[in-house]
């Protein structure tokens, strides 16, 4: 067995119904198996799942057990050669896997890999690439340095700003949304630390990786990432384990460091939490007396691009939703810039959500073209016309 994807996923079945698409065609030509690892969702991901993917290892947790020790009980029913940890809220091109497999063969040194992650305008998500969190590095980064200085390899050095985003490179983190893992290594480094719950743990399996010797790469092939479809960002308990994460990372691998190095970032990373939680409770209180508002949200209107015989599935579900939407229509081969170009004719500065039919389009030419042309108020969404559903980063329309 050539590869192991693992999927670790709660409550997100139509976005890993997505992923799982992606994954299918990406492993067309690899040797491979596929394990999701269902955290006790609530929204019958495997019941709705286990049809239409009878391929896939669905293990299904009476609890919810977290990233590392989720991912941990699969790769030890797991085969391959190489182990890929893979989020739910992602998709990959067709040729990634193929392309990073290829990559990780001809670099024998290497233990870990990443790739360019897109953010859902077509942007590079700046967590692609990242250094070490080591206490001078996440002072830097804490206190706004990092900001200001992106491509400076001292101050910038937590998001490695200075690297070219088009070519293979060293790097020192190995995002847990897409990382892919030599099998050999894992059994050397041991797997992902379990006392991390979730987020962290990926710095931690990195730092080991590098400890053992061996390289960490990023490698320029595309997926998406919604980017936290898996977990509410604004939550209280998102700000306890995050911050909690940091710091059981700096007791782990910096308590050896004189106290007057560590300390400063201890507290750095407490004082961020607070004002982060204090922030919350602000505008909760603000929204109890009704003072949460300012102007009227805008929502974004919608701009389907296909083939006309999926637009009028599409056309349903916007009627039904009651959604504002344009059309272009087309495929790859009659419209292979897709929506660039256009944007001024279809909205302006208006917010968009550039609807692609994954009949017309394949992942990665979707991919292409959101790259070559990202544009802060064009997002990225599919239409997957034998389901009528529609996928944004925000929801889910059907």
């Amino acid at each position: 067995m050539k590869l192991s994807v693992i999927i670790v996923s709660y409550n997100v079945r139509y976005y890993l119904e997505q992923c799982l698409d992606s994954v299918q065609k990406a492993t067309a030509t690899i040797d491979a198996e596929v394990f999701v690892f269902d955290n006790h969702s609530k929204d019958d991901t495997v019941d709705y799942l286990k049809e239409q993917f009878p391929e896939v290892h669905f293990i299904e947790s009476n609890h919810n057990l977290g990233f590392a020790r989720g991912n941990n009980v699969a790769i030890r029913q797991s085969q391959g050669e190489y182990v890929l940890l893979l989020n739910p809220d992602t998709f990959v091109g067709e040729q990634v896997l193929n392309e990073t497999v290829a990559f990780m063969d001809a670099h024998p040194q290497a233990g870990a890999l990443g790739v360019q992650m897109l953010k859902n305008n077509g942007e590079p998500a700046m967590e692609s690439r990242r250094g070490l969190p080591t206490p001078m590095t996440a002072f830097y980064k804490m206190c706004g340095l990092c900001a200001r200085f992106p491509k400076s390899r001292r101050f910038g050095r937590y998001y490695m700003g200075y690297l070219p985003w088009d070519c293979p490179a060293e790097i020192e983190v190995v995002s847990g949304a897409f990382c892919l893992l030599r099998r050999s290594v894992l059994d050397d480094v041991g797997l992902l630390d379990e006392d991390f719950f979730m987020y962290g743990e990926d710095i931690d399996l990195s730092f080991r990786v590098l400890k053992g010797g061996y390289e960490n790469w990023y490698y320029p092939a595309r997926i998406l990432h919604y980017k936290g479809e898996s977990t509410q960002k604004s939550s209280f308990r998102y700000v306890h384990v995050f911050y909690d994460a940091m710091l059981i990372f700096f007791r782990k691998h910096y308590s050896h460091l004189n106290l007057l190095v560590t300390l400063p970032v201890k507290l750095a990373v407490l004082a961020k939490a607070a004002m982060a939680l204090a922030g919350m409770l602000v505008e909760r209180a603000r929204k109890a007396v009704g003072l949460g508002g300012g102007k009227r949200q805008k929502y974004p209107e919608y701009v389907f691009v296909g083939t006309r015989q999926s637009a009028e599935a599409f056309r349903l579900v916007a009627q039904k939703k009651g959604l504002t939407a344009r059309y272009l229509y087309g495929d790859s081969s009659t419209l292979p810039d897709g929506h660039i170009g256009q944007v001024e004719q279809l909205g302006g500065k208006q917010m968009l959500n550039i609807v692609y039919d994954t009949d017309a389009y394949t992942y990665g030419q979707i991919l292409d073209i959101f790259a070559r042309g990202p544009q802060h108020n064009c997002l990225l969404a599919t239409f997957h016309p034998r389901k009528n559903i529609v996928i944004t980063t925000e929801e889910i329309l059907k």
